[in-house]
C-alpha cells in the first residue's frame, strides 16, 4: 500500500470514530471538510516514511502518529484562515471552513481535530505502550508553546520577531515533530531525525513565502499576496525572490543530508527530492531567473 493511501485510510477511519448519529451533523461535516479533500499530506508521508526506515514494527502506532500529526496540520489551517488571521477565501482550491460553515463552526472543528488528534494517538493499538509517552511529548512539543505552531502563529501577534524564529515555530516545528514521532513510533532514535524535520520544515515555509510572491493562485489553490497585504516576516520580502530560491535550495540540500544511514534513505532522499520540484518547480526558478535577467 502507498504511503498516501494509508493515510488517507487512517483518517477516515479516525474521522468515523469520532461521528455519531445524535452528534451535531454539521459538526462532523466541517470536521471532514478540514481534511478531505487532501493537500499534500507531505507532514504524515514524512512521518511514515522515517518509520518505514527504522522498521516500523508498530504499523498501528506509526499510523496514529501520522494520522495525529495531519489533524493538527488541518487544525492549524483551520485557524490560520480565519477572519481574525489571514481572513483567506480558499483553501485546496476549496472555500476555507469559514467561509463553507460559518466562524463558529471554524473554531470549533479546529479545536475537535487538535482534541482527535491526541485521542487516537493515546487510543492506539500497540504491543510497545511504552512508547506512548514519548509520542505524545514530542508531537505536544510540536504544536504548543514555547516553540510549537501554535507559538509560531503567536509570533504574529507581536510588535517584532526574528524571521528565523517564525518559520522554525509556524512551520518547521511540526516537520520536526513528523520525522522524530515516525522515528519514536518505530523503536529509534527521535533525535537522529530532528535535524532533517527542521531542514526540511524551513525550506517548506520559505518555499510558500516564493509562492506568495510569484505562484499562480488557481494552481496553488488559495490565495497569493497575503504575506505583504498582512505586514508578516518573509524570506521573499528580506531577500528578493531570486535570494529566497537560492536559500531554498540551499535548505533542501541541507534535509537531504540530514538522512541518517539507513536502509530507508535512499528513499527519503528521493521524498525531499520531489517535495522540493512539486514547491519551487525547475520551470519557475528559470522563468523568474530570466524575467529578473
Amino acid at each position: 500500500m502507498d504511503l498516501t493511501t494509508r493515510i488517507d485510510q487512517a483518517l477516515e477511519a479516525a474521522l468515523s470514530r469520532s461521528e455519531a448519529a445524535d452528534g451535531p451533523p454539521r459538526l462532523a461535516a466541517a470536521t471532514r471538510h478540514a481534511v478531505f479533500p487532501a493537500g499534500a499530506r507531505v507532514r504524515p508521508r514524512l512521518c511514515l516514511a522515517v518509520a518505514l526506515a527504522c522498521g516500523d514494527d508498530e504499523p498501528a502506532l506509526s499510523d496514529a502518529a501520522a494520522t495525529a500529526i495531519e489533524l493538527l496540520h488541518c487544525a492549524s489551517l483551520v485557524h490560520d484562515d480565519l477572519p481574525c488571521f489571514d481572513n483567506s477565501p480558499l483553501r485546496r482550491g476549496v472555500p476555507t471552513l469559514h467561509i463553507a460553515y460559518g466562524e463558529r463552526l471554524a473554531v470549533l472543528a479546529g479545536d475537535a481535530l487538535i482534541v482527535l488528534a491526541f485521542q487516537g494517538l493515546g487510543d492506539a493499538p500497540t504491543r510497545q505502550p511504552d512508547r506512548l509517552p514519548r509520542l505524545l511529548g514530542l508531537i505536544g512539543k510540536g504544536v504548543g508553546q514555547p516553540h510549537g505552531i501554535v507559538a509560531g502563529q503567536a509570533w504574529e501577534c507581536e510588535p517584532q520577531v526574528s524571521l528565523r524564529q517564525y518559520q522554525r515555530a509556524k512551520t518547521g516545528a511540526l516537520f520536526a515533530a513528523a520525522t522524530m514521532a515516525g522515528a519514536a513510533a518505530a523503536g529509534g532514535q527521535p533525535a537522529q531525525w530532528r535535524a532533517l524535520g527542521e531542514w526540511l520544515g524551513e525550506a517548506y515555509q520559505v518555499a510558500d513565502d516564493i509562492r506568495d510572491v510569484a505562484a499562480d493562485p488557481l494552481l496553488l489553490g488559495k490565495p497569493v499576496g497575503r504575506d505583504q497585504a498582512l505586514g508578516r516576516p518573509s524570506v521573499a520580502a528580506e531577500q528578493g525572490l531570486l535570494g529566497a530560491i537560492a536559500y531554498f535550495h540551499q535548505l533542501v540540500a541541507n534535509a537531504a543530508a540530514a538522512v541518517p544511514d539507513c536502509g530507508g534513505a535512499q528513499r527519503l532522499r528521493a521524498l525531499v527530492r520531489a517535495e522540493s520540484e512539486r514547491l519551487v518547480p525547475a520551470a519557475l526558478c528559470a522563468e523568474l531567473a530570466r524575467a529578473a535577467a
